[in-house]
């Protein structure tokens, strides 16, 4: 049985969705390259994480210069699909998606060891906040 708190995010969630799929319709927009455009934004934030933690622990400095390669094309990305990119929405973001990515992994990891709840909660949570990045970034909040 669910806790009232989780029934409550979870609602909130539901509706940010309802919202956001409602918009795509209203305005006949076609977000689908802009979603699979987030995906692979998601994907250049873990390599960015994966070229640090190799400088850091190889004391290589090539991984930072790599990495460095790799965060401009993130934010050029980033600005294609983020119509206001300046400030604290950008940060906010470019966190969310990071998040997002990194709880869903955890949650595959979890699926793999056999404890399909913990992994069902983590994509619960993974896709709560990729629905905030688009609301944020749709001006539904």
């Amino acid at each position: 049985m669910k806790n009232s708190k989780k029934d409550i995010d979870m609602k909130k969630v539901e509706d940010l969705v309802e919202k956001y799929d409602s918009l795509k319709k209203d305005n006949h927009l076609d977000l689908s390259a802009d979603e699979d455009l987030s995906i692979a934004i998601m994907n250049l934030i873990s390599i960015e994480e994966h070229l640090f933690f190799s400088g850091a622990k190889t004391e290589d400095n090539s991984f930072y210069e790599i990495l460095d390669e790799i965060r401009k094309m993130r934010v050029d990305l980033l600005k294609r699909i983020i119509p206001k990119y300046g400030g604290e929405v950008w940060c906010i973001s470019k966190h969310l998606l990071g998040a997002s990515y990194r709880i869903m992994e955890y949650g595959t990891k979890e699926l793999k060891k056999g404890n399909k709840k913990e992994a069902y909660e983590m994509f619960e949570k993974a896709y709560g906040l990729y629905s905030l990045f688009w609301a944020l970034n749709m001006n539904i909040i």
